[in-house]
């Protein structure tokens, strides 16, 4: 049992690590790319979020 244990925490930490890594290259892009690769990588986090169950409208910024 405390073998499955240790497997899921690693699977998790390797998520965490793919995860980061993908923020990163994204960001990478948006520095290239400007606000064209913004509005995109925007898309697709509403997407997935939403996917999830998770509503945007309380995510956003609004200037005020």
């Amino acid at each position: 049992m405390v073998r499955v244990g240790q497997d899921m925490e690693e699977m998790n930490e390797k998520e965490l690590k793919k995860i980061a890594i993908e923020k990163y290259i994204n960001i990478q892009r948006i520095k290239k790319h400007g606000q064209e690769e913004v509005e995109y990588q925007e898309k697709i986090a509403k997407a997935e979020l939403q996917t999830l169950g998770i509503s945007t409208e309380d995510l956003e910024i609004v200037d005020e």
